[in-house]
């Protein structure tokens, strides 16, 4: 597979992430999709492997996601702002402290969001608290999972 085959793979697999940060799109099925378009241009046993990986991890989220709390975000006030700070945490967290500090991340980000727009912390904390209550673990769980497979095929292409 070419360079800028894989680069339109990442570039879809980014999509899918910022997919998961908004109610509405199918973040984890572009993920998905876009690992299984490498894995049938690639035909290679690790491509594969990372497809299997990536469709049960994937297939357990969703059931993960299914068992906690509906997104009732717009209950908790959760803005546009929040989803970016939310989800540039773990993206940031998950390579700076590898695969692990995609969760610390997404809760900084959304503290730091609520942190600006309140001005005091404890304010900023009962925020947070309400964010996961209303869904937020959800989207956690399938940012979270999406990290993990975006990692498994970055990967499989840089040392694979």
């Amino acid at each position: 597979m070419g360079v800028w085959e894989l680069l339109l793979v990442g570039l879809v697999i980014l999509l899918g992430l910022c997919g998961v940060l908004v109610p509405g799109v199918p973040g984890s099925w572009l993920v998905w999709a876009a690992i299984l378009w490498w894995a049938l241009k690639d035909p290679q046993p690790v491509a594969w492997a990372v497809l299997v990986g990536a469709t049960v991890v994937l297939f357990v989220s969703q059931v993960v996601r299914w068992a906690l709390p509906p997104r009732r975000l717009l209950v908790c006030d959760a803005t546009r702002r929040m989803a970016l700070y939310a989800g540039t945490g773990a993206f940031l967290g998950f390579f700076l402290v590898p695969v692990l500090g995609a969760i610390p991340g997404f809760l900084g980000g959304i503290y730091l969001s609520e942190r600006l727009r309140l001005g005091h912390p404890g304010a900023a904390r009962a925020s947070l608290r309400a964010t996961m209550r209303a869904g937020g673990s959800g989207i956690l769980v399938e940012l979270f999972t999406c990290l993990l497979v975006l990692g498994a095929w970055l990967g499989a292409v840089l040392w694979g």
